[in-house]
């Protein structure tokens, strides 16, 4: 009997049985982009009230009619233009833009009408009937900062961010092209390879004598899983080891992200 797959709570498993780590977005940006909504939403109320007021005052609208639009007007922005833009929008508006944040099923899969009409609904009573107090209750002890119209549509708000990439390191050492075609460096233990990529980064600011005394060092460490072992002095050594792992390791990184890009899309038809 196969052994079971433990699945992260940050993850998706799609048809295939793959696990995908899909990162909703966090509890604080989840509150500004929906304070950034509700912004919007009180200041339409707020020129609506006052454009009433005014053609009450020169006679177009008696009372009554005021009130009767007021209230569709309410109806209007907390439900009806909510679940349109999400809807239309796939689940991004303007306060989730801003904080780039975007409303997707628990599966991973595109949100569509029910999905954006549910929160919505549910959003009348936790948003603005108690100003925010129970969205705020329920998303700071949920998982992924769902509030409670997310967990009744079903739904979570998913980052569509992603960080900036550390700038490039140092390239692969001249001439040395040939051996790294062939290179096995796989076998280096992960914290030595920590080591000897913090040197190269550090090595233009250290003293001579201790860069030469800590390469050596390193290089003596390395080429015991380095395979075949270049010709080269110690310092260019580490560099070259560094140079084809961290390469060979952004091109794997690369194929998986293009392996989960697909994968997702294949969720979200």
């Amino acid at each position: 009997m196969p052994a079971p797959v433990a699945i992260a709570q940050d993850e998706i498993l799609t048809g295939e049985a793959v696990a995908l780590d899909v990162q909703p977005i966090g509890f604080f940006l989840r509150a500004l982009g929906l304070a950034i909504d509700m912004v919007v939403s009180i200041a339409v109320l707020v020129l609506f009230t006052w454009a009433a007021s005014w053609m009450q005052s020169i006679g177009l609208l008696d009372a009554s009619t005021a009130r009767i639009l007021l209230l569709a007007v309410v109806a209007l922005v907390t439900v009806v233009v909510p679940t349109t833009v999400e809807t239309l929008s796939h689940g991004r508006s303007l306060g989730k833009l801003a904080v780039g944040g975007r409303i997707v099923r628990s599966d991973g899969g595109a949100a569509g009408f029910r999905h954006a009409f549910i929160r919505a609904l549910v959003g009348v009573f936790e948003i603005w009937m108690t100003l925010g107090v129970v969205a705020a209750v329920t998303g700071a002890f949920t998982p992924r900062s769902q509030r409670l119209g997310d967990l009744t549509a079903g739904t979570y708000s998913e980052r569509t961010r992603t960080p900036k990439l550390p700038a490039p390191g140092a390239g692969l050492p001249a001439g040395l092209e040939p051996w790294a075609a062939t290179a096995d460096v796989a076998r280096l233990p992960d914290a030595l390879a920590r080591r000897c990529a913090q040197f190269v980064r550090q090595a233009d600011r250290m003293e001579p004598a201790a860069r030469a005394r800590l390469s050596a060092s390193l290089a003596a460490e390395a080429v015991r899983f380095t395979s075949p072992v270049p010709p080269v002095d110690a310092e260019t050594l580490v560099r070259a080891v560094v140079a084809v792992r961290r390469a060979r390791e952004q091109r794997a990184l690369e194929l998986e992200g293009v392996r989960v890009e697909e994968l997702l899309k294949g969720v979200r038809q």
